[in-house]
């Protein structure tokens, strides 16, 4: 392989050094440093090809409305019709659970969106335990002491 693909490839492993060079805010430096792919001018050098390559940064805001709220008592459930969120064999819904719901529903939210929000829970320290999206619609189960900032980061999210 050639540096370029090398950079290429390792930079799709780490999403967020692709999200900094899509933002324009990396130093090729460093970054080629982090990558350890090759010789770094040469990565440098790479990376900032690549950057021109990509297409600008985003807000991971949906388009149109979104509505977010929050469901307290989130706990698993055999009963598949209460099932607000499913992961595997594991069924989630309201009814006397430790955790709580935050849904947001609205043109443009999709997975993409939850990987954003995952992210922006993560970075505030929020633990999620369980997350889905699909067209329209995303959840993500925090402990229910979370609950109330999880809401505000989720909607400054989305907003």
């Amino acid at each position: 392989m050639t540096v370029a693909a090398d950079t290429r490839r390792a930079v799709r492993a780490n999403p967020f050094l692709r999200d900094a060079l899509r933002a324009g805010v990396c130093n090729y430096t460093a970054a080629a440093r982090f990558l350890d792919v090759g010789e770094q001018e040469a990565v440098a050098a790479a990376l900032r090809r690549y950057a021109e390559d990509l297409p600008a940064y985003d807000s991971p805001a949906p388009d149109g409305r979104v509505r977010v709220n929050m469901q307290l008592g989130l706990g698993p459930t055999d009963d598949p019709d209460a099932a607000l969120l499913r992961v595997a064999d594991t069924l989630l819904a309201p009814g006397g659970g430790d955790l709580t719901a935050i849904m947001a529903t609205g043109d443009g939210v999709d997975p993409v969106t939850l990987a954003h929000v995952v992210a922006r829970l993560d970075a505030e320290g929020v633990a999620v335990g369980a997350a889905g999206a699909t067209d329209g619609v995303l959840v993500v189960a925090v402990n229910r002491r979370d609950g109330p900032d999880a809401l505000r980061y989720v909607e400054h999210t989305v907003a």
